[in-house]
């Protein structure tokens, strides 16, 4: 699948990829931080943004579209950088093409399975029905029966467009991820993994504990884990400037 996405800056390549129901406009401000010292590309997964919808996902077909980006653009020598979905699909990629990659990021996600916790979300998602709701102010009503936090209830209605005046659609393929949800909080392969990696974990977050640490050190044979105090899992939002700073010391 050909992926959307978007470049800037020189130098060395970066690639970013966002989380479930994100897309790379998500990483934009600090996408574009990250170009003054490399050449950044933030990446819309299938099913995401501009990205080509599909029936199937799960992490082999995301890491397969990741692979097709990256041989299109002759890249190598590649930092990977991925959030939550996104770290488990840069996980998965390499562990069958290390060879193009220098170092890894990974924000906020273990490679282990996570129990099913996103009902509520796509209760609300699929409860919108946009041949009927024909404003922003409609769909948030919908959505605020199901979800009471107003970041998260505007993180989702980001992927709202206007297919044409009076017309909404989603950027993102609700019955797809509604479908395979438990292919999305299943776990990366268990191979071990050399490629120098970074973890970045919010201290307010339960994606990674400290139960799940020995875990990573057994698979991933160079890693570190940094813990971002006072955040929760969208570290790279609530901390911008700290997670900058610590992504690129181990990136330089």
């Amino acid at each position: 699948m050909k992926l959307h996405y978007k470049k800037y800056g020189e130098g060395q390549p970066l690639i970013i990829v966002h989380g479930l129901f994100g897309t790379l406009d998500n990483w934009q401000t600090l996408g574009k931080k990250f170009a003054e010292h490399f050449e950044v590309y933030l990446v819309d997964q299938r099913n995401h943004g501009h990205s080509p919808h599909s029936e199937d996902m799960n992490y082999q077909l995301m890491a397969d579209d990741l692979h097709e980006l990256i041989t299109d653009l002759d890249l190598s020598d590649v930092i990977l950088v991925g959030h939550s979905m996104g770290g488990k699909a840069v996980m998965t990629y390499a562990t069958q093409h290390p060879e193009y990659i220098d170092k890894m990021v990974v924000v906020d996600i273990a490679p282990k399975q996570y129990p099913l916790h996103h009902q509520q979300i796509l209760a609300g998602l699929n409860a919108i029905d946009l041949s009927v709701i024909n404003t922003r102010r409609a769909a948030d009503a919908v959505l605020s029966e199901y979800i009471s936090d107003v970041g998260v209830k505007q993180f989702l209605l980001k992927n709202l467009y206007w297919v044409e005046k009076g017309q909404l659609g989603w950027r993102i393929n609700i019955p797809a991820l509604t479908n395979h949800m438990e292919e999305i909080l299943a776990a990366t392969p268990s191979i071990r993994i050399e490629t120098p990696t970074l973890f970045i974990r919010g201290e307010k977050s339960n994606y990674i504990t400290e139960d799940d640490y020995q875990a990573i050190y057994n698979q991933f044979l160079d890693s570190e884990i940094e813990t971002i105090y006072n955040v929760g899992h969208w570290v790279h939002a609530e901390n911008p400037l700290e997670f900058y700073n610590i992504l690129l010391e181990f990136a330089s």
